[in-house]
């Protein structure tokens, strides 16, 4: 929302109140709170009739500093709201003197001149950040129509200073000169509008904004001032945390700490997932045709997703198996099952009037209430269907009762579909503030879901397929990205808005092979296969057609299957980042400024990314095949063919469908696995190690899991000169000892402790013991 015309003036039908001045402190052994006048008092008159801007400065944790914005502190709230990690006992300084006022948290530091126009600066560790500077922040009084009043703030952005981040967005990757409205819709990819809308961003700079809204915000980015990111929220109360690091990831770390981590996905699901597709007809024949049909193709499937019509149309959602089609539903599960597949059905929180749960829903309270008592109802998606209550714990324990019956029918997963287009017109059970809850909704939602599946499962067990999301939402994975269209465009803003989500906090995220609506060409299928297998999450799913490589062509079948036995051979090393991502909240696909932030040359790349820390991928996004990439400084390696190429260049080359740039990062230890059938099995056992091109002076460290006990297994490689030393550490997992390729050496001059032989991709080197230290002469 804009409130200024042009650099001088207010919008006609608005008026702001800024802090001009500090005009008197309070400070305690941990906050420091600031009075701001909108103009200078230079007499005992001056406070009368006058309005005083109150912003308080505390610190939940380490690095991150609060800043809360209050005109009028006494009106009554309502939640929901963000749920939020602070810890106790960590150091912050707090100085009010003479001339200065600042707040001090780690490395973080929020400071005010007394005696100057009002300049809010933060810094980190001498490191300028940015600044809420003379007139930023304000009240905003309006006179318009269904207005009342706003809190807005503006951070100053530096030259060069890039805006990344605020949710799953599909516009450019790069926010700057965008109008962004955190507020869910159901949009598709080609829009301005988003499934998942986070009120976090994150700059080039080293620093991200967390806005602790969950109702609309609204965010100018240099869209209204140029030189400024403005967000602002209706009411008197504008509250935001301004966050440190010493870099980017430090940053998501710290953001995912107030918010929440993301939880590690099952290593099943990594694997590839097939669905029935959304409209198109099938019974257990045409899903088992398709099952058998992978296997006899030698593709390797792990998820089968059943779509909406597993249940009856216009009986949304009842849970009950579409008996004319699915009469044995127990015993059909049981045997896809014995295929070795898991299952994952298709769920939304929305109950149509036929489902028989619409009248206990309705009798019992347990769905959505318009002002008058009325069970809100419409006709979108489903004939007079209902919402249901997630603030009412009997609602959530009757939906949940559902759930638990498929789980124990032998259900794996969920796809938790929807969650946008809730209403405001509504009465929640607990009082809820229905425009906080709009965003919010998809919270309760997932998580209802989610720990339905940790209940029954087990820890660790538990992963969705969902598509909306607020702040936190990051705690109950895995995300797609919604209604993309089979068309290169689309598969590039899929790319951007996946991107954009890894900047917000989330781990993991997915998307339709394909495209979701109408029928890709077989061209771009088998591009968009190499993609997809390059993700994160892989799912094949279509609108009004079927997804099985065969109905494109022949050729479709040899790609999906080389991209998916790749990926298998890579769990080893991907599984290792996604146990990263649980604990240090940094996603699995990252935007190359993540990796690279001294790098000015990926402030703005969103057509490659790095599939954790080592892995460069750059998908095609071209029928002739022609793939256009960067590769920052130093020698890469091409992982497919072992062409080395020195990098700090742009790169420009012709691709058959059997190929995806997919370099390694020098100084890199990957784990690869010996097993190209399944995404789950024992990576330490079946796995070795590829190092690729480390220098002197450089140390490459892998950490592999077992995907069920987690043990962990750590090998270590540290060059001095001619030598590397490696070690081995961790559980017993390498009791039985390892093995490491040297990828592009072709002899060592000795060994010790250790065999070596000759490999196709360099030389091997084995260590019988897990704990005998190994030392190479190169």
């Amino acid at each position: 929302m804009k409130f200024s015309d042009g650099q001088w003036m207010t919008r006609k039908g608005y008026q702001i109140i800024s802090p001009v001045e500090v005009h008197d402190a309070m400070a305690t052994d941990r906050t420091l709170t600031l009075f701001g006048p909108p103009k200078p008092i230079v007499d005992r008159s001056g406070e009368l009739d006058t309005p005083l801007i109150e912003v308080k400065l505390s610190s939940p944790i380490q690095d991150v500093i609060r800043v809360q914005i209050v005109h009028h502190k006494g009106k009554k709230q309502a939640g929901p709201y963000f749920a939020i990690h602070s810890e106790d006992g960590h150091a912050v300084e707090v100085i009010d003197s003479e001339h200065e006022a600042c707040l001090i948290s780690g490395g973080l530091r929020a400071s005010i001149h007394r005696h100057e126009p009002w300049k809010l600066q933060f810094d980190y560790n001498g490191r300028k950040l940015t600044s809420s500077s003379f007139k930023n922040a304000g009240y905003v009084i309006s006179e318009h129509p269904g207005e009342s009043t706003f809190v807005r703030e503006q951070l100053d952005l530096s030259v060069g200073e890039s805006v990344y981040g605020l949710g799953e967005r599909f516009t450019p990757f790069v926010k700057n000169g965008q109008s962004v409205d955190i507020w869910n819709r159901d949009g598709g990819t080609n829009s301005e509008q988003s499934y998942k809308n986070i009120p976090f961003y994150i700059t080039n700079k080293g620093y991200g904004v967390f806005v602790n809204h969950p109702e609309q915000v609204s965010f100018e980015v240099a869209s209204e001032k140029v030189s400024k990111v403005q967000f602002s929220v209706e009411g008197e109360y504008l509250d935001y945390y301004l966050i440190g690091g010493a870099n980017l990831k430090e940053v998501l770390g710290n953001y995912t700490t107030l918010t929440g981590k993301p939880a590690l996905p099952p290593a099943w699901t990594f694997g590839l997932w097939l669905t029935t597709s959304f409209t198109t007809n099938y019974d257990e024949s045409t899903v088992t045709g398709f099952i058998d049909g992978m296997a006899e193709r030698d593709l390797p499937l792990h998820v089968f997703h059943f779509d909406c019509f597993w249940m009856r149309e216009f009986h949304w959602c009842d849970f009950e198996w579409d008996k004319r089609i699915f009469p044995e539903p127990e015993k059909m599960l049981q045997r896809l099952k014995n295929k070795g597949l898991k299952i994952c059905v298709w769920i939304n929180p929305y109950i149509a009037q036929r489902s028989y749960l619409f009248e206990e829903g309705m009798q019992n309270g347990y769905l959505l209430k318009r002002p008058n008592g009325d069970v809100w109802q419409w006709d979108m998606w489903q004939p007079g269907m209902g919402i249901v209550d997630f603030t009412n714990p009997a609602a959530c324990e009757w939906f949940a009762g559902k759930l638990r019956k498929l789980v124990d029918m032998g259900v794996d997963s969920f796809k938790t579909d929807f969650g946008e287009r809730i209403p405001t017109d509504v009465v929640y059970y607990d009082g809820s503030d229905p425009f906080k809850m709009h965003n919010y909704y998809t919270q309760l939602y997932n998580k209802v879901v989610f720990e339905v599946l940790e209940e029954k499962l087990g820890k660790g067990e538990a992963a969705l397929f969902a598509r909306s999301a607020t702040a936190g939402g990051q705690q109950f994975p895995v995300h797609w990205g919604g209604d993309c269209t089979a068309t290169y465009e689309s598969m590039a803003e899929s790319l951007r808005g996946g991107l954009s989500l890894g900047l917000s906090g989330f781990g993991f995220w997915s998307h339709d092979i394909g495209g979701f609506e109408s029928t890709s060409t077989a061209d771009l299928y088998k591009r968009w296969a190499a993609f997809g297998l390059m993700s994160s999450h892989s799912r094949l799913h279509g609108s009004r057609s079927y997804r099985v490589p065969w109905m494109y062509d022949e050729e479709a079948v040899d790609v999906l299957r080389f991209f998916t036995k790749l990926k298998c051979r890579l769990m080893p090393y991907l599984f290792g980042k996604a146990v990263d991502a649980s604990r240090k909240g940094l996603p699995l696909m990252r935007a190359m400024v993540l990796e690279f932030q001294d790098d000015p040359t990926c402030d703005s790349l969103d057509r490659q990314y790095m599939l954790g820390d080592s892995l460069l991928v750059a998908p095609v996004f071209d029928e002739e095949g022609v793939a256009v990439y960067y590769l920052p400084e130093g020698v890469w390696t091409n992982f497919l063919t072992g062409k080395r190429v020195e990098g700090g260049k742009w790169l420009k080359e012709k691709h058959s469908y059997l190929s995806i740039p997919l370099y390694v990062r020098p100084n890199s230890l990957v784990a690869v696995g010996k097993v190209d059938d399944r995404p789950d099995y024992d990576y330490p056992a079946q796995s070795e190690y590829h190092l690729f091109e480390l220098q002197d002076g450089h140390r490459a460290e892998s950490r592999m899991y077992h995907p069920e006990s987690k043990e962990e297994a750590i090998l270590t490689a540290v060059r001095k000169g001619n030598t590397i030393d490696i070690v081995s550490s961790g559980s017993a997992a390498h009791a039985e000892g390892w093995s490491l390729i040297l990828r592009g050496i072709t002899s060592v001059s000795s060994v010790n402790g250790g065999t070596v032989e000759a490999h196709e991709q360099g030389v091997r080197i084995s260590a019988a013991a897990s704990r005998t230290p190994v030392s190479i002469q190169i």
